[in-house]
């Protein structure tokens, strides 16, 4: 990658806080973009990158800080911001879909034209000059991204990537000093991500600088002079991407551990494999008692069903002898009147008559 990155600052961004109510979502960030560079803004989700991009461009009004563009600070009104020579494209894609390629870039050309609204009415010579100046440029640029053949077709037939070429072109029309770019590469497959690396590149050739968010970090670690990384609203490190890409409080945040502290990898290693032995240690105390648990449970069940079959044999033998037999019991209960005493016939003294 050739550079041709100069000292003199295009961009400065001098304590820049955003607050809404009481969340601060950019704290106290300074950056500068010299002239021919690219630099690079990265951060986990919710850094504060793209409300960072709004405090640059005035969609947003910083609460502290000041935006410089060429040594000018910056009144906080996109269209003053623009005429200035600051450009962006959006994380979303924001084309007028049902207007031509060639419409859409005219739209970001109207901050060069000088024409009146009376001139356009009247549709005079100036106005006429000054529309094919416009159309000329604007196919210039069409052909800078190799869009020139779609001039005429709507903007929402284009593939995708092909849409977020035309919003570059788009920004470029109002000729900028500095395009900001949020996010360019958003969805794109690696062949549409290689082709817009190559169109920045073109771009800085051009003479703009560049200051780009993106999230691939190939992408930005390729193509930029410079990175700097938010997070939680606050800038942690800026310096060149092989700079940035080893340091540890960088990996840190994108993996999720605080960086209060300045944490190190080699330090957050420590702390996991000292956790690591200190679960291990516990789960080896804990298995000799749990072995002495499931004995005293196996002891407890074998005495309980000791207890129960005991319980259960003498009624099993009860339920084992045989039942009486009821004939048996009727020859008891006639035992008695056969064995009475016999009626004593010497007392007994028939009449005399009947004897005869």
């Amino acid at each position: 990658m050739t550079t041709t990155t100069s000292t003199s600052p295009v961009l400065e961004a001098s304590g820049v806080t955003m607050r809404f109510g009481g969340l601060t979502a950019v704290r106290s960030v300074d950056l500068t973009v010299n002239a021919g560079e690219i630099v690079g803004l990265i951060g986990p989700n919710g850094a504060g990158k793209t409300t960072f991009f709004n405090c640059l461009t005035g969609l947003y009004v910083p609460t502290e800080g000041t935006v410089s563009y060429k040594g000018t600070v910056l009144p906080p009104k996109p269209h003053l911001v623009t005429q200035a020579g600051i450009a962006r494209t959006f994380q979303n894609i924001r084309l007028f879909s049902n207007m031509t390629v060639m419409e859409n870039v005219l739209v970001g050309r109207h901050t060069r034209t000088k024409e009146g609204l009376w001139s356009a009415l009247l549709r005079g010579p100036g106005f006429k000059k000054a529309e094919a100046a416009s159309e000329a440029r604007a196919m210039e640029l069409l052909a800078f991204i190799g869009l020139e053949n779609k001039a005429h077709h709507l903007a929402k037939n284009l593939p995708y990537g092909e849409q977020r070429k035309l919003e570059i072109a788009r920004a470029l029309a109002s000729d900028p000093g500095l395009i900001l770019l949020d996010e360019p590469t958003a969805g794109m497959n690696p062949q549409e991500t290689r082709a817009a690396e190559e169109l920045i590149f073109a771009i800085r050739d051009l003479g703009v600088a560049v200051l780009v968010i993106e999230h691939d970090m190939r992408f930005i670690f390729n193509l930029c002079d410079r990175v700097a990384c938010l997070v939680q609203g606050e800038k942690l490190i800026e310096g060149t991407a092989a700079e940035v890409q080893g340091d540890e409080r960088v990996i840190a945040a994108y993996l999720g551990t605080p960086f209060e502290g300045d944490p190190g990898a080699a330090e957050v290693a420590e702390v996991e494999a000292a956790e690591a032995h200190a679960a291990e240690a516990a789960e080896a105390e804990a298995e000799p008692e749990a072995e002495a648990e499931a004995e005293a449970e196996a002891e407890a069940e074998a005495e309980a069903e000791a207890e129960a079959e005991a319980e259960a044999e003498p009624e099993a033998e009860a339920a084992a002898e045989p039942e009486a037999d009821p004939t048996d019991t009727e020859a008891d209960t006639d035992a008695p009147a056969a064995t009475e005493p016999a009626e004593d016939s010497t007392t007994r003294t028939e009449p005399e008559g009947e004897a005869k």
